[in-house]
């Protein structure tokens, strides 16, 4: 199954697939480089952010491991309910990159010599909204 993976900087992603299992085993919060998943992306350096699975389970940083986690949450990541004294059950994936996830964020920490705007084909170029 191939990764999903967005790469933020400055506003801008750039979203690429890959089936490189040069990932299975990292964790939230670990940096990669950018030339094991694209050759455009040659001397970049990407953090790695966040997670989400097949069934769409977001990965946390702090939980160990990459399987599920049931917590009971009152507020917080996982859950934004502001009512008083409300706890709930949530499911959690672990902050560990394994076969199931789908879908990786990442931000770009250090640029490579190929400018992160010229990644983009002209296809895939972000449109601008011009006032008239």
């Amino acid at each position: 199954m191939p990764f999903k993976i967005n790469i933020s900087h400055k506003g801008k992603t750039y979203k690429l697939e890959t089936e490189n299992e040069v990932l299975i085993s990292k964790k939230i919060g670990e940096t990669i480089q950018g030339k094991d998943l694209s050759s455009d992306l040659e001397g970049y350096e990407l953090k790695i952010t966040g997670t989400s699975d097949e069934a769409g389970f977001p990965g946390f940083k702090g939980n160990e491991g990459p399987g599920y986690h049931r917590k009971l949450l009152t507020y917080g990541p996982g859950m934004k309910n502001p009512k008083k004294g409300l706890r709930l059950r949530k499911t959690q994936r672990g902050e560990e990159i394994s076969s199931k996830t789908n879908q990786i964020n990442t931000i770009v920490e250090k640029e490579g010599s190929k400018k992160f705007n010229d990644l983009f084909t002209s296809e895939e170029a972000p449109v601008e909204d011009k006032k008239e």
